[in-house]
């Protein structure tokens, strides 16, 4: 495998971003056996009592605490809970100060290990802290500020995007799905499926909700690799232009449709979805929303509205949540900036404010738990790879970032929605869902 040419300079950079985050990720990555645990400051009794404080503040989660010292404490749970371990006493410190953001910087420096499935301990902590109940009225406050001070303009969209999909294509393609690379929620209607029969039966899935026909036109807002693209043509013979500001996955895109003759069916357009021009019948976005942000779904649906044909059908299929909260701290300042996952009532004003008649709404998220399983236990199998790309920090920012969003979906703290809409008064919609499940026959549960 050749080391691809762009190293993650992002990563680092934002690592490095602030006063608070310098302090805690200032020693390089640890190794174990470096130094015995005899040769370590003994833990004091202030010690535990801050540990015993994050414990709580977590909803003491079924997990166990392991100081630098080697001494354990834990609240609940048994022997064979997994085991969170802080490497040095600043690294426990750094993590009260702001467990969000400090954990994983501290995680990815080494600095704070997990002994038993990490996967498996991030579900503890999240079951922790639903249990403690709502955060206190100036977190949310500062929660909804902050959401308004980051307003997705062009310019911080595009810089949002280089930094999370432009990092490389020979690392996605370590862990994605072979034949499409579709990093976005597979469908997983027998849960034995391998990945790629999961990702290629949540294609057929979209197109079957659009109700693809031959001669359809479809417009793709924010396109990733172009797969989803170049299926739709090849197995429903429409015609696709497909929309993404990711330069190197346009270049992919667009190479891998001249290699498959798609080229006359499928174009890929180097631009934002605001800049959509043309009319098409079909509409349709998959794992874009994220990153367009709440203040901007109206001029979204205004964009929908203007390019659909009348009556127009589409989809958006996008990672939301239950009740409004901001991604978690680490996750949108060290891997995914700029990306918020919208709830059904904050998502409805891209339809209501431009009478778009929502049809349909499924929630796939135990589907795309299984995913994200599928991922990390591809992306684990090739660290090897991923660290002669990159270097150690980057190895396990990803392992833990896979792992906490296979938790978040697992637990419930985060879902997957896909909504099918219309324009205007479009009667020539089915009379039921049977048309997305083929093979069922509506009459065969009649008694």
């Amino acid at each position: 495998m050749k080391a691809q040419e762009q190293k993650p300079q992002n990563y680092r950079r934002e690592q490095a971003s602030s006063a608070g985050s310098q302090r805690i990720a200032s020693q390089p990555v640890a190794r174990h056996g470096e130094s015995s645990l005899a040769n370590r400051p003994r833990a004091k009794a202030f010690d535990r009592l801050i540990a015993r404080r994050i414990l709580s503040t977590l909803g003491n989660p079924d997990i166990r605490f392991r100081l630098w010292d080697g001494s354990e404490l834990q609240v609940a749970g048994d022997a064979s809970s997994p085991l969170l371990w802080f490497r040095d006493r600043r690294a426990m410190y750094g993590t009260l100060v702001n467990p969000e953001l400090h954990f994983g910087d501290l995680y990815s420096e080494g600095r704070i290990e997990v002994e038993g499935e990490l996967q498996e301990l991030l579900e503890h902590v999240y079951h922790g802290i639903q249990k403690r109940g709502d955060p206190s009225p100036v977190k949310s406050w500062s929660d909804r500020v902050s959401r308004r001070m980051k307003k997705n303009t062009l310019n911080r969209a595009a810089e949002n995007i280089h930094h999370h999909y432009d990092i490389g294509n020979d690392f996605y393609r370590l862990w994605l799905d072979a034949p499409y690379m579709q990093y976005t929620c597979a469908y997983y209607p027998d849960p034995s499926m391998s990945l790629e029969q999961a990702q290629q039966a949540k294609l057929h899935h979209v197109c079957r909700k659009l109700q693809l026909k031959p001669g359809d036109s479809v417009v793709e807002a924010g396109c990733g690799w172009g797969g989803l693209a170049r299926f739709m043509a090849e197995h429903y013979g429409v015609t696709v232009r497909a929309y993404n500001i990711s330069r190197k996955q346009v270049a992919f895109a667009r190479e891998t449709a001249r290699q498959q003759d798609l080229t006359g069916r499928v174009e890929y357009v180097l631009d934002d979805y605001r800049n959509i021009s043309g009319r098409y019948d079909v509409f349709v976005s998959v794992g874009m929303l994220e990153h367009v942000g709440v203040e901007q779904y109206a001029e979204l649906g205004r964009v929908i509205g203007n390019c659909l044909k009348n009556p127009g059908r589409g989809l958006i299929h996008s990672i939301g949540r239950n009740r409004p909260k901001p991604l978690n701290a680490w996750i949108e300042q060290r891997i995914f900036p700029g990306a918020y996952p919208p709830t059904l009532r904050e998502a409805a004003e891209i339809f209501e404010s431009n009478g778009l008649s929502v049809l349909d709404i499924e929630n796939l998220r135990r589907h795309y738990a299984l995913t994200l399983r599928d991922w990390l236990q591809r992306y684990r199998g090739h660290e090897a790879q991923v660290r002669e790309m990159h270097d150690e920090r980057f190895v396990r920012a990803w392992r833990l970032y896979l792992a906490g969003s296979q938790a978040a979906f697992s637990v419930g703290e985060l879902q997957l929605f896909q909504w099918v809409f219309t324009q205007g008064c479009n009667n020539d919609i089915p009379w039921s869902r049977s048309y997305q499940y083929p093979g069922h026959d509506p009459l065969s549960a009649a008694g």
